[in-house]
């Protein structure tokens, strides 16, 4: 039987492999649509989800990326991440404002612009 660490591997990838299939067709996704495509175990999946999705968000900035995890949106927050992903991105100083309103819709599309643009393949003419 696999080790939690294993099985932890496991949907990570799955995930990752989730998340840029998402970001190629332009789409967003829910928590928990992530976390039935990447299989995540339970209990306390989305909670899982989102530790994983905070240390990506970290991941990505240290790298100079977009979050990805702006990709994973709340069913019942009118498109946008919940308000762990806000407050995480003023802790390390990507966005300062709210979690909710017209300034997060703006920085979230912003985030969902960068990562499209990203796979934009360059033209060199």
């Amino acid at each position: 039987m696999p080790s939690t660490h294993d099985q932890d591997h496991i949907w990570h990838r799955r995930a990752l492999m989730a998340l840029a299939s998402v970001a190629e067709t332009g789409r967003t996704i829910t928590y928990a649509e992530l976390a039935d495509a990447a299989s995540i175990p339970a209990p306390h999946r989305i909670n899982k989800l989102a530790q994983w999705l905070e240390a990506t968000i970290c991941e990505d900035h240290a790298a100079g990326r977009p979050p990805r995890a702006a990709l994973v949106i709340s069913r019942n927050r009118g498109g946008l991440p919940a308000p762990g992903f806000f407050q995480l991105c003023n802790e390390i100083g990507l966005y300062q404002g709210a979690a909710t309103g017209a300034a997060a819709a703006q920085f979230h599309q912003a985030l969902l612009l960068a990562l499209r643009s990203q796979l934009t393949p360059r033209r060199f003419d």
